[in-house]
Order: C-alpha cells, then structure tokens, then sequence
C-alpha cells in the first residue's frame, strides 16, 4: 500500500459533503491537509476538530477555483512546508437549476462551468508540474454520472461532468511515462448540500430528491477516494463509478412507498 503519512493533500470544496468527509477519512492516516473552499469558517471549525482528534496538520484557505487570479495568488503564497502538494483532489463542484436548456438561466450555466471545468482546470495546471518535477503525485477528479448520459434539465451539468471524464483521461495520456495517476470517481445519489445548492435553498425541493431511497453518503465517496489513493504505486484506478444499490442511472431510481 502506499502510505499516505505526512503526504500533503489538498482538498477544494472541503467545508461540506465528500470534500470534508475526504479529510475525515484522510487525517487518521497521518497526511497533512491543505483545505480550500468559500466558506473559511467551515474549514477552520473542521481543521480545528482534525487536529484535536488525530494531530492533523491543516492549514485553510478561502477560495473561490472559478477565480484564476486567485487560485494563482493562493497556491504560488503558500508556506515552503506546503507547497509540495503529493495528493490533489480536486472536488469542488455543483449543479444550479433544473430547467430546460432553452429555459435556463446562463448565469447558472456560468457558474457550473466555471466551478466545475474551469475551476479544476486552473487547479491542476498549478499542481501537476511539481508532482512531475518530484517524481510523485496523484489527482482525484471528482466527476458524476451525470457525465456518464444527459437527463432532462441537466444538459449544461451533464455536459461540465463529462468534460471532467475527458479531460482526466486526456490528463492520464499526457502524464504517461510519469509516476503520477490519475483517477476519475463518478457518484451517483449521494446526500450532500448538493440538491439544496441546485434548488437555490428550497430544502423541501431538495429532500424529495432523497425519498424512498438510501443514498450515498459523502463518506461513502471519501472510503473509496482513500482506496484509489493507496493502492501500490504500480496499480492506477482509472475510474470508480459508484451509486446506491437502488439506483441504476441518473435516471432509473427504485424507490420504496412512503
């Protein structure tokens, strides 16, 4: 196995869902977790908790990935003791809306490309070298399957969640003849903030998403990231897709009587 002690891994979207169940699963392994989302406070209440538990080096930042500048300002200002980044999990991502694509509103459609494309794009284009350059690293691209095929309302979601597949493959095919890996995870159903965030807070909107049926949990997702990241150097997990035992597809949920 490889060992994930004293390895820096960096988290974005890590203030919520399978971002902060990612350092739950990954601070008793003894790595050190640079966590990066909006909600500073978030971050600094679970760095807090990390440490106390398990001795976890943390150290937060508040960023927004859709921001080049920013992503840019943060990561080229970290400590010395933390720039060398081994693991990155690039995770931050979202849905907004629902609505037909001829009905949507674009400002939604900016912000699911922006997060979820570009924002993992400018991410990993600051990481990758140094984990070229020092022999080791390992990207975790969080996709879905919504990238797997379209369903009604999701088209600009589905569309952002396939480019993540495509691009971590093409990733994968350029690092070739490196020891970095890459790995793609595609959830399916799983009980985050995700359909509050969709549904603009409507929180009675978001729960039906989840009635009749057990699904995911963010640790659920974080169990399997731990999985991929510690598997023997010679063995690279390309893909993970994963769903509760009573979905099928996007689209095809068996769902017990209320």
């Amino acid at each position: 196995m490889t060992s994930l002690a004293n390895q820096i891994v960096l988290i974005t979207g890590a203030s919520s869902g399978i971002g902060e169940a990612c350092a739950r699963v990954l601070a008793p392994m003894g790595a050190k977790l640079l966590l990066i989302a909006r909600r500073l406070n978030r971050l600094e209440a679970l760095a807090a908790e990390l440490t106390a538990q398990h001795q976890t080096p943390c150290l937060t930042r508040a960023l927004d990935v859709r921001h080049r500048p920013a992503v840019l300002e943060t990561l080229s200002s970290l400590p010395d003791e933390w720039a060398a980044i081994d693991v990155l999990i690039n995770n931050a991502g979202l849905s907004r809306g629902l609505d037909r694509l001829h009905e949507a509103d674009v400002e939604d459609w900016e912000e699911m490309i922006d997060t979820n494309l570009k924002g993992l794009l400018y991410l990993t284009r600051q990481v990758v070298p140094g984990m070229v350059a020092r022999g080791r690293g390992h990207v975790v691209n969080m996709a879905s399957i919504a990238g797997l095929a379209a369903y009604p309302g999701g088209s600009v979601y589905c569309a952002s969640k396939a480019a993540v597949r495509i691009l971590s493959d093409g990733l994968r095919q350029d690092l070739l003849g490196t020891p970095v890996r890459v790995t793609t995870l595609s959830p399916g159903m799983t009980e985050t903030e995700f359909s509050q965030v969709r549904f603009h807070g409507d929180h009675t909107r978001a729960a039906q998403v989840y009635q009749g049926v057990i699904p995911l949990t963010g640790m659920d997702v974080a169990e399997v990231v731990l999985f991929c990241l510690t598997r023997p150097a010679h063995v690279a997990i390309s893909e993970v897709v994963l769903m509760p035992t009573a979905q099928a597809s996007a689209t095809l949920v068996q769902r017990s009587p209320t």
